[in-house]
């Protein structure tokens, strides 16, 4: 008997979802465990698999779609099996369509006979599929596609890297879920773009496809971001309007002439990038490209030419040889998620600040010793979040988190421990810090720094983050405060270690105090809640014996 299939809840926190891609169409016999669909949850981009046995008699989905956990989609069943009853139970479908329903499988009346309309595009002919950027971490909302690692008439397999892809984390393998030839390459190298946005097409060779890139253009997919050229995207470069113009320069002149129209300089995004990494000026750079457009070849080709000498001004008055000089760079996408996630942290959630000295006396003198029998080395850091870890684990409730309607008081401890890279700044998590051992948290974070290092951090690495520790005391800095690391309620910013005169036992010594700052969302944690947890990680670190009980 045909049955509905409804989108199950994927995650804890999720209440809608995003169709990343259907899978499967119409006439599809599926067994329990196959794949029907890929789902951009609140979390990351996930396979929807099915429980049920049968063959595909309707599907109420496409890509881009967005439905509601618990709205129909699928129905599933024995060929040929009557579900006109069982259609009238998707009402809307569900789903804030952005284009309209697929047509339904039950026989078409005779007013379903006459011409589509423009947006209804049948698609299921077509021996072909479009590979489109998915949401690769929990935050990416675009992606550059920063090379291509396959060209038009290679064949791929499930799982096959068909590309290397930015994201707002590192940059990542992009691989393929279907299999095929690759009959069309969408974006150019260098291209940042959408999710959602059409990569590449693959499937049979020789395939026609030209109807999935009319049904893009036409809004039944999502629209394309296609590549501009540099500075215009109203002006294309091969309109009669705009042709480059080259003007031949004098015989003694050293700057050579390039492709440009009313100060434009005609040029691709990979090679724009290119040449801005190396400091190139683009106005001494040739193009060999269709109109003199200036392509990757030509800055890898170019040799940069000696300083132009200084004019002589006829007054003979002294000209300065300072100038104004910048440079400028695209944002990344880590950067851009770092700067919305923390200004949505910072205008949102009311911070205040408690901040605690403690002396690393005993602390010193007991990596020193755990330093001689460990296999590997303690760093203060690993023992901040060691005790962090044992301290939350007292005070639940500076473990937890806003979630509008609930706080939720988080059971296990997942330290989230900053890391700087070139491009900003990751925060991969040591999962079930309060039961592991330093030796554990110190191998773990050894790990996780050469992960970020060499762009290898996958998103299971950096989520579920529940307390997040910022140390800049490697750098010498006595004191900061850090802004809250969402949806996380505090973060830790932890100083240097600095030598200083303390009173012990009414004396003046020399002791080593260490500076750490608790940033809190008000909206969970009051200052003596705050107050309370400083004072048990005080008390740890300063007699860390307790740690080791």
């Amino acid at each position: 008997m045909a049955e509905i299939i409804n989108l199950p809840r994927m995650t804890d926190t999720m209440e809608e979802g995003v169709v990343s891609s259907v899978l499967v169409k119409v006439g599809d016999s599926v067994k329990s465990g196959d794949t029907l669909a890929e789902v951009e949850t609140d979390k990351a981009t996930m396979p929807w698999e099915s429980f049920v046995e049968g063959v595909i008699l309707h599907v109420g989905i496409e890509a881009g779609d967005t439905v509601a956990v618990n709205a129909p989609v699928f129905v599933i069943g024995k060929k040929g099996e009557a579900i006109d009853a069982l259609l009238k139970e998707f009402g809307a479908g569900g789903a804030e369509k952005s284009a309209p329903a697929l047509p339904s499988v039950a026989a078409p009346s005779p007013v379903a006979t006459s011409a589509p309309k423009p947006s209804q595009i049948d698609l299921s002919t077509i021996e072909a599929t479009a590979i489109r950027m998915r949401k690769m971490t929990d935050t990416m909302e675009e992606g550059v596609l920063a090379n291509w690692l396959v060209k038009v008439g290679d064949k791929v397999k499930v799982g096959d890297a068909v590309a290397e892809v930015e994201t707002d984390k590192a940059t990542m393998d992009f691989e393929t879920y279907d299999e095929g030839t690759i009959l069309h390459l969408a974006v150019e190298a260098g291209t940042s773009v959408p999710v959602g946005t059409i990569l590449a097409i693959v499937g049979k060779a020789g395939a026609d496809f030209s109807k999935i890139l009319e049904a893009e253009a036409k809004g039944v997919v999502l629209e394309m971001e296609t590549p501009v050229l540099e500075e215009s995207k109203k002006e294309p470069a091969h309109s009669e309007k705009n042709t480059p113009v080259h003007t031949p320069a004098p015989a003694q002149a050293t700057t050579p002439a390039v492709a440009t129209t009313g100060g434009r300089i005609f040029i691709s995004p990979l090679a724009k990038r290119l040449a801005e990494e190396k400091g190139y000026d683009l106005a001494q750079i040739v193009g060999s490209g269709e109109g003199g457009r200036i392509v990757k070849k030509d800055v890898e080709a170019f040799r940069p030419s000696a300083a132009q000498p200084l004019v002589s001004n006829p007054l003979a008055v002294p000209i300065s040889a300072a100038s104004e000089q910048f440079t400028e760079e695209k944002v990344s996408q880590m950067r851009k998620t770092i700067a919305k996630r923390l200004a949505d942290s910072k205008y949102t959630a009311p911070h205040f600040y408690l901040t605690i000295s403690i002396n690393m006396d005993n602390a010193i003198a007991a990596r020193k010793s755990i330093n001689e029998v460990s296999e590997v080395k303690i760093s203060f850091n690993d023992m901040v979040i060691k005790a962090v870890a044992m301290a939350l684990r007292k005070h639940p409730k500076v473990n937890s988190s806003w979630r509008g309607d609930v706080i939720r008081y988080n059971q296990h401890v997942h330290i989230g421990v900053a890391v700087a890279v070139e491009e900003g700044l990751l925060v991969p998590v040591v999962r079930f810090a309060d039961t592991k051992s330093l030796s554990q948290i110190a191998g773990e974070v050894k790990g996780y720094a050469q992960k970020a290092k060499d762009k290898k951090l996958q998103p299971s690495d950096w989520e579920g983050n529940t307390f997040t520790i910022s140390n800049l005391g490697m750098f010498g800095i006595e004191e900061f405060t850090g802004i809250i690391n969402p949806p996380d309620a505090c973060i830790l910013a932890v100083g240097a270690i600095i030598e200083q005169p303390i009173v012990r036992n009414g004396q003046i010594v020399v002791g080593n105090l260490m500076k750490m700052t608790l940033s809190c969302d008000h909206r969970v944690v009051d200052g003596a809640i705050g107050a309370s947890f400083l004072q048990t990680l005080q008390t740890l670190l300063e007699n860390p014996v307790r740690m080791l009980v």
